[in-house]
């Protein structure tokens, strides 16, 4: 399980980073699937759409306190 709580949390890192990437610049690779949080949940959330560079930094932050949370427990 707590392999699992890693995963889930090293692809919102990757989504969260490639995301800021995008928002600042193109991403060339693994678009569609890094991107998909960018693309398709930013725009949809008002809240989110204000902010799409802090929303992408914050779904790195949540990734990485997944991980540390998986790996101490």
């Amino acid at each position: 399980m707590r392999k699992a709580i890693q995963v889930t949390g090293l692809i919102l890192l990757l989504q969260g980073v490639s995301g800021a990437i995008d928002h600042l610049a193109v991403q060339p690779f693994m678009g569609v699937f890094l991107n998909f949080f960018n693309r398709v949940i930013v725009p949809r959330v008002e809240i989110l759409a204000a902010q799409p560079l802090f929303a992408n930094l914050a779904l790195a932050v949540l990734g990485l306190v997944l991980i540390i949370a998986a790996a101490r427990s």
